[in-house]
């Protein structure tokens, strides 16, 4: 008729260069992945954790729910920080909420206008 009958090949004689070139494309995306997302990921979450670890009192910081002030006290044993976020209006946060520190304003900053 017009249909030719399809053979299966035979599975020997690709061996172990057919296996290989089908696991490549695997192997070259997870590469891939671990350079543009995960070990990027891990500088960024080291980066955090580094900053987290030395702040000090007088810190100006941005807490992850977007509220500014001033670190005045670190508790060393303790997830906890003490921010001044008015004069006499001070907050304890979990330190793990920090989202940036800011740098202080020196006074050779300010413009005079």
């Amino acid at each position: 008729m017009f249909i030719s009958p399809a053979y299966a090949q035979d599975a020997v004689a690709g061996g172990a260069s057919a296996m290989i070139m089908q696991l490549a494309p695997l192997i070259l995306i997870f590469v891939v992945f671990y350079f543009l997302l995960i070990r990027p990921q891990q500088k960024r979450a080291k980066e955090h954790r580094n900053m987290l670890t030395s702040l000090k009192r007088g810190d100006r910081v941005i807490t992850g729910g977007g509220i500014l002030g001033t670190v005045t006290k670190v508790k060393d044993g303790n997830d906890e920080i003490e921010v001044e976020v008015a004069q006499n209006v001070r907050l304890s946060v979990v330190r793990s909420t920090i989202a940036s520190v800011i740098r202080p304003t020196a006074a050779n900053d300010v413009k005079a206008g």
